[in-house]
């Protein structure tokens, strides 16, 4: 497992690399997926994007965003 962001300030960039490494790819909201197909294409015919619902608005580990992942991700976390 490997976590990356699709904002251009991430710490860890999404990269194509990385899509060409993940079996699935799991994204909070839809527009992370959107952004993933327009930006990356050509590597993303053959994967899986899984959208979570889950709005981009928590804080890192705020305990509503980790109940929601533990909800929503158990199977990737």
């Amino acid at each position: 497992m490997s976590s990356a962001g699709t904002a251009a300030d991430a710490d860890c960039p999404v990269s194509g690399d990385l899509i060409e490494w993940a079996d699935e790819i799991v994204v909070m909201e839809a527009r992370h997926a959107r952004q993933l197909r327009k930006q990356f294409a050509a590597i993303l015919k053959d994967k899986r994007i899984v959208n979570l619902n889950i709005l981009d608005k928590y804080e890192l580990m705020q305990p509503e965003l980790v109940a929601e992942l533990e909800a929503k991700a158990s199977r990737w976390i």
